[in-house]
This record gives C-alpha cells, sequence and structure tokens, in this order.
C-alpha cells in the first residue's frame, strides 16, 4: 500500500481526485472522511491541509502527495518534486491598490507587503535588490492595503477578478505555479515500483488531454500533403474508401495546433473531417 497525500478541499483537491479516476483507480471519497483506500489498486489516500502536505511526505507520513509548486517551495522542499501534473495553474503575483502610481518593482523599496509567501517574495525582492517589509497573514492578503496594513500584496492569482474586486491591479508576477507529484525520497523498492506505475497511468492521461484523434477523407493526390500536416504519433493511418481515387486518414493532433492544422487540411482537398477525443494515450 502506498500513501497519497492530497488537499482536502478545494480546486486542487477537485482535479488531484479526477486525475486518479481518470487513471482508472476507484475509491469512494467523502466530506466527512479525512482517508480512503482505493479497491482495485494499493493506494491510501489522505486529505489534510496543502500547507501540511510537503512536510508529511518529507517526514514519510506519506508516501506521495499532490500539491501546487507554490506551497512546495515555500515550504523548502523543491527536491521533493517527481513531475508536474499541468492543471492548477496559477502565478503568484505583487498587486497595489488601482490608483496608486507603480513604474517597477524599485517602487516597492522600504514598502509595506503582505503575503502568504514570504519565503518565496524574500527571494524574489532580493534578486531585484529591493528591501521591503513583509508582514505574513495567512488569509485575507487582498484587504491588506485598503485597512491600511500594507502598501502592496502578494498572493496568489488564477483570473485575477479577486484582485480587481479589492480594488487592487497586478504589477509583477514573482513566480509560476501549477499542480506537481512529490515523493518522499525514501521509498521502499516496492513503493517505487508503485509509483512507478501510478507516474505511466497519470502520463497516459495527461497525454490523451493534450492530443485529439482526428479521422478524413482526402483525394489520393492530396495524400502526400495531408501527410505532411499529419505526422501522428510515427505516421497516419491510411486505408483506402470504396469511391475510387479517396483514402481514408486517421491520425493525432496536438490540442493547441488543431484549428490552425484543421484550416490548412481543407485547403488542400480534406473533406468529412471528424475529430475525437482521446481516453488515454500510451506511448
Amino acid at each position: 500500500m502506498i500513501r497519497l497525500a492530497i488537499q482536502k478541499s478545494g480546486r486542487l483537491s477537485e482535479d488531484s481526485l479526477n486525475l486518479i479516476r481518470e487513471c482508472g483507480i476507484s475509491f469512494v471519497s467523502s466530506t466527512y472522511k479525512l482517508k480512503t483506500e482505493a479497491t482495485n489498486f494499493p493506494l491510501e489516500i489522505l486529505f489534510l491541509r496543502d500547507d501540511d502536505i510537503p512536510g508529511y511526505v518529507q517526514d514519510g507520513v506519506a508516501d506521495l502527495g499532490i500539491v501546487g509548486q507554490n506551497v512546495l517551495v515555500e515550504a523548502g522542499f523543491p527536491s521533493l518534486e517527481v513531475e508536474t501534473l499541468g492543471f492548477s495553474k496559477c502565478r503568484l503575483s505583487l498587486a497595489v491598490l488601482r490608483n496608486e502610481p507603480y513604474r517597477s518593482v524599485a517602487d516597492l523599496q522600504g514598502k509595506n507587503i503582505a503575503t502568504s509567501y514570504p519565503e518565496i517574495l524574500g527571494r524574489y525582492l532580493a534578486g531585484e535588490g529591493v528591501q521591503a517589509n513583509l508582514h505574513t497573514i495567512s488569509g485575507s492578503v487582498e484587504i491588506a492595503p485598503s485597512i491600511g496594513l500594507a502598501d502592496a500584496i502578494c498572493d496568489i492569482v488564477s483570473s485575477g477578478s479577486t484582485l480587481l474586486g479589492n480594488g487592487l491591479r497586478e504589477v509583477e508576477t514573482v513566480f509560476r505555479s501549477e499542480a506537481v507529484l512529490i515523493a518522499n525520497q525514501n521509498l521502499s523498492a516496492e513503493k517505487r515500483e508503485l509509483l512507478a506505475q501510478l507516474q505511466f497511468r497519470m502520463q497516459a492521461v495527461r497525454r490523451a488531454r493534450r492530443n485529439k484523434y482526428i479521422l478524413l477523407n482526402a483525394p489520393v493526390a492530396a495524400l502526400d500533403a495531408v501527410k505532411a500536416l499529419l505526422p501522428g504519433i510515427k505516421s497516419p493511418t491510411v486505408t483506402p474508401l470504396a469511391e475510387t481515387g479517396w483514402v481514408s486518414v486517421q491520425s493525432v493532433v496536438n490540442e493547441d495546433d488543431f484549428w490552425h492544422i484543421t484550416g490548412q487540411l481543407k485547403a488542400v482537398g480534406a473533406e468529412g473531417i471528424l475529430v475525437l477525443p482521446i481516453e488515454k494515450m500510451i506511448s
């Protein structure tokens, strides 16, 4: 049995549980339970405060964890990171009152800054040659300037709507973060094998999310042009159609390139283009 610690509530928790389920691992979760066991994989899931997860993994209370990079780095355990997971992306940013004049980070020299991330912010300011007074608070950071507690804040930003709602504007990005898988560095051989199996499943799910399966019909005369646009994993699958002079082409397209490539395929004569989601993708 290998123990995985995840955040007990919030968006990161939901995304983590969805990833585990997409890996084909079944379990029952409840807002009243602080741990659960998978029914078809030797995995126990612990539901913890996100700030506690790096320390629990470092100490071996949990073998693995899913946590934001911002929390991991702030806790001082970046070496625990195994791989990035591609979700729960955000940034740690500096913000000032909307009408406050601001030209560069040098304007914060000697100012008071409220934050929940003094370690990350302190290193950033030191790198910029700025000395400021950091006030560490655990919540409601956005209210600090409006009540006179600080001149600026440094906090996690996703959409920026919370900053706007509190009369603030984002001025500098200090750190970019996403969810990461972390692991205790002294796992037994058996648990390392379970970690490898879990990573294999996660990577297959992530590849599938980034790609689409595409099917189309094309005239034989345009096949070389179509193949040039659709490299696939190794090469496209090409099958003759019942209608002479036409073929069916099947391939995989990266989500980021899909619309651009689809336009090019139509331009060279492709027709009947179908796009399907991929559940798992193993390379």
